[in-house]
Order: C-alpha cells, then sequence, then structure tokens
C-alpha cells in the first residue's frame, strides 16, 4: 500500500503542478483585465463557434499544456466567466492542439518509420481527420446551442495597471480554494485507478473476440492485444509483419482501428478521466469525457467499416 500510495503521489505531482499554474494564470489575467489583450490571437476560432472571449485565452495556453488550459477554463468557471456547456466546449477545443503534437512527436517519429508511409501516413490522416471533426463538431454545436457575442463588449475586473504583486496576491487566494478541491479529487481518483491496474482490472478485456469476429488472421492476434495495452508496443509489432508481407495494408489499419477503438476508453478511464472530473468536477468532467473520446471513437469505427469493405 505505501508503494501505492508513493507512486500515485510522484504521478500527480507534475500535473498538479501544470494545473495550478493554469488556476493562477486565470486568476492573474482576471485581476489585471488582460485576457482581451491576448484572446485576440485565437478570437476567429472561438468567434465563429459562438465561444466566449475568455476560451480564446486558454485556447493559447494550450498550444502549451492541456492540463494547464483546463485549469484555465476552471478558473473562468468559478468566476462565472463561463457556463457549463460553454465549459464542455472550451475543454473540448483545448484538446486539439495535442493532436496536432502528436503529429511531429508521435506520429512522424514512431508511426511512419515503424508501419511504412502508406499505414503510417493512413494513420496519420485519421488523428488529422479526429482533429476535424472535432473542431466542426465544436464550432456547428457552438452556432446551435450557444448565442451569438459581441466580442468587444467583454469586460473583466481589472486593477491598475503595472501592479502585479497585488494581482499576483489576489489571484493566489482566489485560486487556492478550488486548487486544494482538484488535488484531492486528482489524488483519489489516481490512486483508484492505480489500484485497479494493480488487481488486474484493465487487462480483462480481452480482444480475441473482435479479432475473430472481423475474420482476421490468428498472426495478428499477439499485436492487437498488445496495442491494446502499449500502442507503440503494438505498431513496433505489426511493422515487421507489414513489411514481410504477412498482413496486407488494410488488414494493418483492421488492426489499429480495432485496437485504437478498444484502448481508448481503457485510456480514458486511467488518465482523462482522473484529470477531468478533478479540474471540472465528476458530473462536468464525465461529459467533456465520454463526448471527446466518443468522437475519437466513432471516426476509428467510420474508417474501419470502410476498411472492412475493402479487405
Amino acid at each position: 500500500m505505501i508503494h501505492l500510495l508513493l507512486k500515485t503521489l510522484d504521478f500527480v505531482f507534475p500535473v498538479l503542478g501544470m494545473i495550478f499554474l493554469g488556476l493562477f494564470l486565470a486568476g492573474f489575467m482576471m485581476e489585471m483585465g488582460i485576457v482581451t489583450h491576448i484572446s485576440r490571437f485565437a478570437r476567429p476560432l472561438v468567434e465563429v463557434a459562438h465561444l466566449p472571449e475568455a476560451n480564446a485565452s486558454a485556447f493559447i495556453v494550450s498550444l502549451g499544456s492541456t492540463v494547464a488550459a483546463n485549469g484555465v477554463v476552471a478558473g473562468f468557471r468559478k468566476e462565472g466567466a463561463l457556463t457549463d456547456s460553454e465549459v464542455i466546449l472550451c475543454a473540448v477545443m483545448n484538446g486539439i492542439p495535442f493532436y496536432l503534437r502528436e503529429i511531429f512527436t508521435y506520429q512522424i517519429p514512431i508511426v511512419i518509420p515503424a508501419l511504412g508511409l502508406l499505414v503510417g501516413g493512413l494513420y496519420g490522416m485519421v488523428f488529422l481527420v479526429t482533429v476535424l471533426v472535432k473542431l466542426f463538431l465544436v464550432i456547428l454545436l457552438g452556432r446551435i446551442f450557444l448565442e451569438e457575442r459581441s466580442y468587444g463588449s467583454f469586460e473583466i475586473p481589472a486593477i491598475k495597471s503595472g501592479n502585479l504583486g497585488s494581482a499576483s496576491i489576489k489571484a493566489l487566494r482566489g485560486q487556492t480554494r478550488i486548487f486544494s478541491k482538484i488535488a484531492l479529487a486528482y489524488f483519489c481518483m489516481t490512486l483508484l485507478v492505480f489500484y485497479l491496474t494493480d488487481e488486474g482490472f484493465f487487462q480483462a478485456f480481452d480482444v480475441i473476440p473482435l479479432a475473430a469476429l472481423f475474420g482476421l488472421p490468428a498472426e495478428i492476434i499477439v499485436p492487437l492485444t498488445s496495442y491494446v495495452a502499449s500502442p507503440v508496443l503494438g505498431i513496433s509489432l505489426l511493422g515487421p509483419m507489414i513489411h514481410s508481407g504477412s498482413i496486407s495494408a488494410v488488414q494493418a489499419m483492421i488492426v489499429l482501428m480495432l485496437g485504437s477503438m478498444f484502448m481508448l476508453p481503457i485510456f480514458a478511464l486511467r488518465t482523462t478521466v482522473p484529470n477531468y472530473t478533478a479540474i471540472f468536477g465528476m458530473r462536468l468532467g464525465l461529459y467533456v469525457v465520454v463526448f471527446s473520446t466518443g468522437i475519437s471513437i466513432l471516426v476509428r469505427l467510420f474508417f474501419l467499416l470502410v476498411l472492412l469493405m475493402m479487405d
């Protein structure tokens, strides 16, 4: 049990540091009244989606860190600048830069060399389509359910220009209570996930029946199962099979789509659920996770159905 606690603490400290930074930045920007100034860079995107101007500054932060950006959104929600519906759409939009970063940190250096230009390129295309679908749905739902607003009239309480010390102290005091609640919830959720992992809960999911259902050859069982546990491991096992010709490019893509469809809910339970529920609360956090993960799964299901018709 002591080992489990130490493991949890080692994992949560860096994440909580980013959450605290995001909350502090939100409070500081609210105190200084500088949201309008930095949000102009992302204003065209939030304007077309009828999102609040406050989300523009959070989206700028998400280019560097999704966790910090969601901390900013949580801070704005606490200040009453965002409704629950706006928070959900903002949180989904904040996750979009993560996919773009993965193209350069995961797809290009790892996936394409391992799987080859054809399969690796198609797999990367799935990531891009996911980004476009999420962006389209955020814009569509924002335009349907959110009222059009005047962005030049967004007002935020501000202190005198240059009084950085006072703004920092007020921001720190204002965000301490909400950070304490987030930290406690995140620690408890992460501890639960680590406990379930050690007990073999996530290993109980079996992908072999799925492989049989879709008529995939027996030799892909190992890379498919490995992908669910670790996408990098699954890809490294799948690569030699593609290059040797033991499976076709279409079959390889079917394995990747099946594996990712099975992996995404497990990844959500292990990582994003503790993260988002800690930041936004249980109800709102689960809404964000289900919405975002559901879109990713449906995109892969679409590609899977197309590939099955080609096979």
